[in-house]
């Protein structure tokens, strides 16, 4: 035990406060759902507008919508609007980042 590296972040668990542990378990549950998974995996590289979600999706625009409502609200897709249309892309690297490494984890077993 002696020789194993702690990464000093991970030492001590007591500066989780109460927020931060909310903020990560939210992120959490935005990732342990398909239809959630689906939408940031098609916002990883491109940004697209509600419809376009729904027909490359193959789901409903009111089901797309309220999902994009629930990504936003955590700060894990932005928008930009563009007349009336709304063009939503991902905002949060560190995220998209765990999200791909999880796919190549799973494409792999």
């Amino acid at each position: 035990m002696k020789n194993e590296q702690i990464n000093p972040q991970l030492q001590d668990v007591d500066d989780l406060d109460e927020e931060t542990l909310f903020i990560v378990s939210q992120t959490f549950k935005a990732l342990s759902e398909p239809t959630r998974i689906r939408i940031l995996h098609l916002l990883s590289d491109r940004e697209c507008s509600v419809n376009e979600i729904a027909d490359k999706l193959g789901l409903l625009q009111s089901t797309v919508s309220h999902q994009l409502r629930f990504l936003k609200n955590l700060r894990l897709v932005k928008y930009r609007r563009e007349g009336t249309t709304l063009y939503y892309s991902h905002d949060d690297d560190h995220v998209m980042n765990v999200l791909e490494q999880t796919i190549d984890h799973a494409r792999h077993h």
